[in-house]
């Protein structure tokens, strides 16, 4: 199923107010279910599980146990996909970003490996890299927060 169309369905299931979208094509199946982010309260975001159509579905994962620690204050960078978060752009090469580095609007923080493309994410803003969220090779969410800039 095409990134696209996956964004399509993301936002249908935001606006509409359902809570879960379950749609087959193919051999592949696909599951949009509104959730929301840990430590983030008031923000609703979709899940998307890709499985094959033949797979039977397990019980939910029983949540984490303790508490998440506290974000640092400052502006979020999301996750605009479903994929696999990577620093650099290839193993062993140099990270885009350090904590504490400052970066400009438009420059890359990280790769997002979605359906085998690579998808550079960029500063929106200018500012202070305070905090990365995520680990290298980590799988990240639609809406997941990645980096805090202050």
């Amino acid at each position: 199923m095409d990134l696209r169309k996956l964004k399509t369905l993301i936002d249908l299931v935001q606006q509409s107010g359902i809570a879960e979208l379950e749609i087959t094509e193919g051999e592949e199946k696909v599951r949009i279910s509104r959730g929301l982010a840990p430590g983030h309260p008031a923000a609703p975001v979709a899940q998307v599980v890709t499985l094959p159509a033949a797979a039977p579905t397990g019980a939910p994962a029983a949540p984490g146990e303790g508490e998440a620690p506290a974000m640092p204050e400052g502006h979020v960078i999301r996750s605009p996909m479903v994929g696999t978060f990577y620093r650099s752009a290839a193993p062993g090469a140099k990270v885009f970003v350090e904590v504490g580095q400052a970066v400009k609007s438009g420059d890359t923080l990280c790769i997002i490996e979605a359906m085998k493309l690579l998808n550079e994410i960029d500063a929106d803003r200018d500012g202070t890299v305070k905090a990365i969220l995520v680990e290298n090779g980590q799988p990240v969410e639609y809406g997941e927060p990645l980096f805090i800039l202050g």
